[in-house]
């Protein structure tokens, strides 16, 4: 039979992976490489070549996306439609599985799937019925509780006996949770996958007709399974040991969520007899830029170990650029930008990653001083954020008791007791009695026509905003706003729920302090400072993101910029104990994760990138003086080049980009020596706004950093 069109479009080691003969294989296929090409052509030999029924082959994707894409170019490749064949994700197959054996399942026929905020609310129920108090036992915590154990295939009778009153009791509100999920034949997202892990182990007739069935098991992104989806793998392929898994053990970047990465590094023991192959040749980024990634990467110990290569242009340097400050880093992120579409290029194919969406807020708010359209990839702009909306209520309400939809939001959040009837009667008064909800609550408290109960967690929900509103009046913004975050209970409240998106709404509402520091407030608006920043953040949250289509630059965290490209990348705010975080410095293992979260950002690039850090970061609501990234120290100094901003004091570097504001200080510049009549002498560290609004931040020998309003200092020159 005549392959050559199997093999056409097909490098060496690509053509050995996709006709390699059956049996366990393993290729690790490096960023870049062509997996999913592999993964695709692998299809169509095992059914041109080795004459296998598209439905004796089961593939598993993580995307929906990714699934019909691979579909689609097989059927383009064999000329004819395979919509028998099991292909999807673990999730969408498990879901299959549990329709088609729903009864020896042990579900309803017409059994209904929860997503997560589903589950939340049915969490919610659970406590209700078990007399528990949110504020004690936060939902999102409990959770992360469940479908952890769910994940590591554990029920709640499979949890190790705790000495712990806490523990226990969240194995009893696991299984009150299943117990109702039963009885009203609900299913959630990790209940799909263990119920259909326990239906193949139990049920021996079903095992021998499934594991018959695929006669070869092909999986994509294979370092991201969990446990239980590999024990489910394993599982199916236990009878013709024909599995082809496809991953990258230097991209395994998701412990947080699950996935990990000893299923990767320990298949060969688990499949003995195990072809390796590996996918080095990279056809997206330099050779720069891969020899930069490839060096860093080295580093790890707890690696399979591959080299990428190109046979393209050597290219660029890596640039790393040495900010004062983190305002300092996104102006001159913006400005190298603005410089890329000057000559011609498209705002889409710039990209912007972080290792803290927090560290989003300062880079937006630049890009729309500048006009510049742009897009959080996978995410919410800094304004939209529920936890920064929270906030945001907290304060409109403390500033105008008027404001219902603020009194609505954080009314119960965090949790206090007012549930949805309190709440009810509360709306339904201020409807009867044209009040506001703000009144009407008074009202219903001193009228003892609400339990003692809600009574009393109104009164409290009272009293805590009339006490922020008499510790605030009068002082600073950032201070306003740091003792609300405080005395509200919203940081406590996000930083009692688990894992990455717990830590990531802390941070956000660290954030927004640092964003109340560096408001700028014109006296002459009629507003007071709060009531000015409150309707900058209502404009900007307001003012729609770029749409999917627009060209426009794009923004994202490191995890979400995995499997995507860019000619253009910015890997930003690389200082200890940012990247890599302050965490993987105590915990085991997760430095490695952080390395290789390091080499997934610097692989995105195609042809330029730049790594950039601060001197001065306000990090936490506190400005620190950091130290740059120890991953820069893993990049041999060859391949990289020092640039510097039009900001940036540095004698000894050459500028190569044009200031975006050659003299934004008013004839003040960055590093000038002043005096102060108060202060005394100091250096000028950082410039910010224009004209009269002009604040400039100075390191003054006798009391440190302060900012100061240029129009208004009387700073002298020495």
């Amino acid at each position: 039979m005549d392959v050559s069109h199997i093999f056409e479009r097909l490098n060496e080691a690509q053509r050995n992976a996709v006709s390699s003969p059956p049996g366990p294989l393993l290729i690790l296929a490096g960023a870049g490489s062509g997996k999913t090409r592999v993964l695709t052509y692998r299809v169509a030999w095992l059914a041109q070549v080795l004459e296998i029924s598209p439905l004796s082959v089961m593939a598993v994707t993580f995307t929906n996306k990714a699934a019909q894409e691979m579909r689609g170019r097989i059927e383009e490749i064999l000329g004819y439609p395979v919509g028998g064949m099991w292909m999807g994700t673990f999730h969408g197959i498990a879901h299959r599985l549990l329709r088609a054996h729903w009864r020896e399942a042990g579900l309803s026929q017409g059994f209904q799937i929860l997503d997560s905020d589903d589950q939340l609310r049915m969490i919610r129920r659970t406590l209700k019925q078990l007399d528990l108090d949110e504020g004690y036992w936060p939902p999102r915590s409990i959770q992360w509780f469940i479908n952890g154990h769910k994940e590591e295939g554990r029920r709640p009778q499979h949890i190790p006996e705790a000495h712990d009153t806490q523990q226990r009791q969240l194995s009893r509100i696991y299984e009150t949770y299943e117990e109702l999920c039963q009885r009203f034949g609900l299913v959630d997202f990790t209940e799909l996958l263990l119920r259909a892990f326990e239906l193949l182990k139990n049920n021996e007739l079903l095992r021998a007709r499934y594991q018959q069935r695929f006669q070869h098991i092909l999986v994509d992104e294979f370092q991201d399974t969990n446990a239980i989806q590999y024990e489910w793998l394993r599982l199916l392929a236990q009878q013709h040991r024909n599995i082809f898994v496809v991953g990258d053990d230097d991209q395994s970047i998701y412990a947080w969520r699950g996935a990990r990465i000893e299923n990767i590094l320990q298949f060969e023991k688990d499949f003995p007899g195990t072809m390796v192959l590996r996918l080095e040749q990279n056809y997206r980024s330099t050779s720069t830029i891969l020899a930069a990634a490839n060096a860093v990467i080295d580093h790890n110990k707890g690696r399979l170990g591959k080299s990428l290569w190109t046979d393209g242009d050597d290219g660029e340097p890596v640039r790393l650029y040495a900010a004062f400050n983190e305002v300092d880093e996104a102006r001159f992120v913006v400005d190298r930008i603005r410089a890329w579409v000057e000559a011609g290029q498209r705002r889409s194919e710039a990209a912007i990653l972080y290792r803290s969406n927090a560290q989003s807020r300062v880079f937006e708010e630049i890009l729309m001083d500048v006009a510049m359209p742009y897009r959080v990839y996978g995410g919410l702009r800094f304004f939209e954020r529920a936890e920064i909306k929270d906030a945001l209520a907290y304060l409109r309400l403390v500033a105008s008791r008027q404001d219902d939809p603020s009194f609505e939001r954080v009314v119960n959040v965090p949790t206090r007791g007012i549930g949805n009837k309190t709440l009810e009667q509360v709306r339904e008064y201020a409807r009867v009695n044209q009040a506001t909800l703000w009144d009407a609550a008074l009202a219903l408290i001193h009228s003892h026509e609400l339990t003692a109960r809600s009574t009393q967690a109104l009164s409290r929900f009272v009293k805590l905003i009339n006490e922020i509103n008499a510790q605030t009046t009068g002082l600073s913004l950032v201070d306003q706003t740091d003792i609300m975050l405080r005395q509200s209970g919203l940081i406590d409240y996000y930083r009692k729920g688990q894992g990455e998106k717990a830590e990531t709404r802390v941070e956000n509402l660290e954030e927004l302090v640092n964003a109340t520091r560096n408001f700028l407030h014109d006296p002459d608006d009629g507003m007071d400072v709060l009531s000015a920043f409150l309707t900058h953040a209502a404009l900007e949250a307001g003012d729609s993101q770029a749409k999917e289509w627009e060209d426009c630059v794009q923004l994202m965290s490191l995890h979400s910029a995995k499997g995507l490209e860019f000619p253009l990348v910015f890997l930003t705010g690389m200082e200890e104990g940012l990247f890599p975080h302050q965490r993987s410095l105590q915990e085991p293992g997760r430095l490695e994760e952080e390395r290789r979260l390091c080499y997934v950002g610097m692989t995105r690039a195609m042809r330029q990138l730049y790594v950039t850090y601060a001197e001065v970061r306000r990090l936490h609501g506190r400005e620190a003086y950091t130290s740059p990234s120890r991953f820069f120290g893993e990049i041999p100094s060859e391949l990289i080049e020092e640039v510097r901003g039009g900001f940036a004091v540095r004698p000894s570097r050459k500028a190569d980009v044009p200031a975006i504001d050659d003299d934004p200080g008013n004839g003040m510049r960055l590093g000038d020596h002043v005096r102060h009549r108060k202060f005394g002498d100091g250096v000028v560290l950082s410039i910010e706004g224009r004209g009269q609004y002009t604040r400039v931040q100075v390191n003054f020998e006798a009391v440190g950093s302060k900012w100061l309003v240029l129009a208004y200092a009387d700073l002298q020159s020495l």
